[in-house]
């Protein structure tokens, strides 16, 4: 699934290409992952793109409140005024204008007609992405519950959301409401950098480990965004390009292969549902407790 890296090479590139063009008409093919088909239909013509911008792993493409040249007041429901089109990528969704007279890919399902004379496709073999019309309030309800962007969260801030949660490390990256962004790829790599085992629970980590954490997170971040990403299967940025960081994966993906640090076999285990790779002497496991003993365990002894 397209993370942080990946959503925003592609947001990087959409925002080169559409940003000031008009949406003429809008198609459907299937519709399951769209939210409520008839409201794009019914409220995309006439709207100008705006901007395109990342929140977290969604797209934002930001419309405008005019329509044929007029500003248009917003009805009781907002549906008028200005409003986004929310967009998911899922596992193997794509996004990118096309010249309307190129042949469409076989599970291209959304088509919107620019005013250049392209056409905006949304492909997605699996149709596990969403896309949602939301006006300005229902954006803002739905943001509400997602955490920290990963890039711009300061110590402070990120150590509190590590530090107060008693739950494992790895299931803390990859919980949205904590920050959000972050996946599988790029919660396994910054551990490895950070020698934290992924079992580690969060309030057991020491401000020092949860800053160091923080900084090579963000630095891993930074360079997947310039290498475009990581193309593990299926993804292709806004030019149909895959990206190259998987090229620099250390743990991600090399079960059995030696650590690039220490030479020792890299490990998988299933951590917060999700396979999880590490090196098991670079990243100790951490010691078990030992539990006391019960009172009438004590009375008997």
């Amino acid at each position: 699934m397209p993370e942080l890296p990946e959503v925003e090479t592609v947001v990087r590139g959409l925002r080169r290409s559409i940003p000031g063009r008009t949406i003429l008409s809008v198609r459907l093919g299937k519709m399951d992952f769209i939210d409520n088909p008839v409201a794009l239909e019914m409220h995309l013509p006439g709207r100008r793109i705006e901007s395109v911008e990342r929140f977290g792993k969604f797209m934002l493409l930001r419309l405008s409140a005019v329509i044929a040249g007029e500003r248009v007041a917003s009805d009781d429901n907002g549906d008028a005024a200005a409003a986004s089109l929310l967009v998911h990528l899922g596992m193997t969704g794509q996004l990118a204008p096309s010249a309307a007279a190129e042949p469409a890919g076989k599970h291209t399902h959304v088509y919107l007609t620019l005013d250049d004379g392209r056409e905006l496709r949304y492909t997605d073999p699996r149709r596990f992405g969403r896309m949602a019309y939301l006006t300005e309030a229902q954006l803002a309800a739905e943001l509400t519950a997602f955490g920290a962007d990963p890039l711009l969260v300061g110590a402070e801030e990120f150590a509190t959301r590590i530090r107060s949660r008693n739950s494992r490390i790895k299931a803390l990256l990859l919980d949205q409401t904590v920050l959000r962004g972050v996946g599988n790829i790029y919660a396994d790599e910054s551990l490895w950098r950070a020698k934290i085992h992924p079992t580690r629970v969060g309030n057991r980590l020491s401000v020092k480990e949860t800053e160091t954490l923080r900084k090579v997170l963000q630095d891993i971040l930074k360079k997947a965004i310039v290498m475009r990403g990581s193309s593990i299967s299926d993804f292709l940025d806004a030019n149909g390009e895959p990206g190259e960081y998987q090229r620099r994966h250390r743990a991600y993906g090399r079960e059995g292969e030696r650590c690039y640090r220490c030479k020792t076999t890299i490990r998988r285990a299933i951590v917060a549902g999700r396979s999880s790779y590490f090196c098991p002497k670079c990243q100790p496991e951490p010691r078990r407790r030992k539990r006391k003993p019960s009172r009438a365990r004590a009375k008997k002894s």
